[in-house]
């Protein structure tokens, strides 16, 4: 039986992305929680949730050495990142006075700001609520239309450089990217578990993803 192993360092939000993913989870395969190297290397796919403040989510990685085994396991399967499980894999992130990340993906985290305005509009911050996320190709699209809202919570945002990595660009006050790639690894800023029917189709195609 396959296994998608959900890395519990004490951070995430594990146990509503844990059901979302048993919902959509295919025949011949099982979700488990765990923060066992040896489980999350014998792992078929793996999943890096994340809330809260990302000082104290690196600190985390970093003690029980996630830090590693994220860039040593993404090398042969895939790996999705959700919300702040998606911005530790950035090289740094100005929240908590300046916080240095995994560094798989080229790309820094900048915080909304107080005064953030969309023409007249001012906007509160965090990011609360359902926004639009324009898609670039990618098979995790599959069976989503282009401009699907999904749920977001966060007040600092990621942009990446490279823009050939990015899979999804959202609008609030500022550009800031939504979804990012590269080879085996599907982050997103967003919570899929929380996006209703779009979110649980994202899931269900990550679960069935071949890099």
């Amino acid at each position: 039986m396959q296994t998608v192993a959900v890395i519990d360092y004490g951070m995430g939000n594990l146990h509503s992305a844990a059901k979302a993913l048993e919902h959509v989870v295919p025949a011949g395969m099982k979700v488990q929680v765990t923060s066992d190297e040896k489980v999350i290397h014998s792992a078929d796919r793996v999943v890096l949730p994340g809330v809260g403040a990302i000082r104290d989510c690196m600190a985390e990685i970093k003690r029980l050495g996630v830090d590693e085994l994220v860039k040593d396991v993404v090398k042969s399967k895939p790996l999705m990142g959700i919300c702040v499980g998606m911005q530790v894999l950035l090289e740094h992130s100005e929240e908590n006075g300046g916080v240095d990340c995994i560094g798989l993906l080229p790309g820094h985290v900048s915080y909304f700001g107080r005064d953030l305005y969309e023409g007249d509009e001012h906007l509160k911050v965090p990011h609360m609520g359902w926004s639009r996320v324009k898609q670039s190709e990618h098979t995790l699209w599959s069976g989503i239309d282009d401009e699907s809202r999904f749920y977001f919570v966060h007040s600092f945002y990621a942009q990446c450089p490279r823009r050939e990595l990015v899979a999804g660009t959202c609008r609030y006050g500022v550009q800031l990217d939504a979804a990012l790639t590269r080879d085996n690894l599907f982050a997103v800023q967003f919570h899929p578990e929380k996006s209703a029917k779009a979110g649980l189709q994202l899931l269900g195609n990550f679960l069935r993803w071949q890099p």
